[in-house]
């Protein structure tokens, strides 16, 4: 495997994640009747969206063709996310405990390939503005929570 083959698996692997991210976000947004839950799952979407036209864009840089759609382990997670909600007494909270879990597998996903040194600086520095939002958005969730817990 040559080197931008390398490079374009680990953000292929990326692509998948961000839009499993984006159809999980969509899929709690249509589950919640909260605005504020809506609305936060809604921009997360959007963000994950807007990483994923990003990270193709780096891969087109590299010659590489970028995967579409979700992974099969996205999509049973989601299905579990549903059963989940369905029997937990706070159908809200469950989700969003879940959000809190998928944005910090994804700070580790982001890390594991910044800290690739094999990694080109101008794919770190997108990662990096990336994975930053994400944490922002784990956070927000976590505060989002805490307000949930004491009302």
């Amino acid at each position: 495997m040559n080197y931008s083959e390398e490079i374009g698996k680990k953000l292929n692997t990326l692509l998948e994640k961000n839009y499993d991210a984006e159809a999980g976000y969509k899929k709690a947004a249509e589950d919640v009747k909260n605005p504020t839950l809506k609305s936060y799952f809604e921009s997360r979407a959007k963000d994950r969206y807007d990483f994923g036209h990003a990270i193709k864009a780096e891969l087109s840089s590299y010659g590489q063709e970028p995967d579409k759609g979700t992974s099969i382990k996205g999509d049973l997670h989601r299905a579990w996310m549903d059963l989940k909600s369905a029997f937990s007494s706070d159908k809200e909270e469950a989700i969003l405990e879940e959000a809190i879990r998928g944005e910090k597998a994804a700070i580790e996903d982001y890390d594991e390939i910044i800290n690739d040194k094999e990694v080109p600086p101008s794919t770190s520095e997108l990662l990096i503005k990336q994975r930053n939002l994400v944490q922002e958005a784990l956070t927000k969730a976590q505060a989002l929570e805490i307000a949930a817990d004491n009302s």
